[in-house]
């Protein structure tokens, strides 16, 4: 999963859709196109002999310019699955460098930090939305999904030590 997300923010490296109004430097300070939703259920899969193989990426809806840890923080919040749930949160953390090895993520200093952005934006989010009235924000916020994403902001955020001292 992680080598092929490199693949693709690697093929956006320079697309004119980083460039600002006639300029050469990423808006905001982006590196790349970010999908900003990555997770197995936006993952098309192949199956390789005894094993399903992320072939392509689906739902880009909210695919911005951004930074390249964004998408890694996102990919590993979602596919390592961080939160409450994790019985052992040493093997998510191994799991987590090993997604940041196979992507290539030199600087990871910033990585846990991101996932909990991510985390706190969510919840934050379909709050806001529901409280608006939007109605796939009622929907999520009905299902329970403010309370779990924010259950694994406090997880990650609770184990952030931890986390970090296993991506060095």
């Amino acid at each position: 999963m992680a080598e092929l997300v490199r693949a693709f923010h690697d093929l956006t490296v320079g697309s004119p859709l980083l460039a600002g109004a006639g300029g050469r430097e990423g808006v905001d300070g982006a590196e790349v196109v970010c999908h900003n939703d990555l997770s197995p259920k936006n993952t098309v899969y192949r199956r390789v002999g005894g094993h399903h193989e992320p072939v392509a990426f689906i739902d880009w809806d909210i695919a911005a310019p951004g930074r390249r840890i964004h998408d890694v923080a996102h990919m590993c919040w979602q596919y390592v699955d961080l939160g409450p749930h994790v019985a052992d949160a040493a093997g998510a953390a191994r799991c987590v460098r090993l997604m940041a090895d196979a992507y290539g993520l030199a600087d990871r200093s910033e990585l846990v930090d991101t996932i909990a952005w991510w985390q706190d934006r969510c919840w934050r989010g379909i709050e806001s939305e529901a409280r608006a009235g939007a109605p796939h924000a009622l929907a999520l916020q009905r299902a329970g999904a403010v309370r779990d994403v924010r259950d694994a902001f406090d997880w990650v955020v609770a184990n952030r030590s931890r986390l970090d001292s296993m991506l060095r």
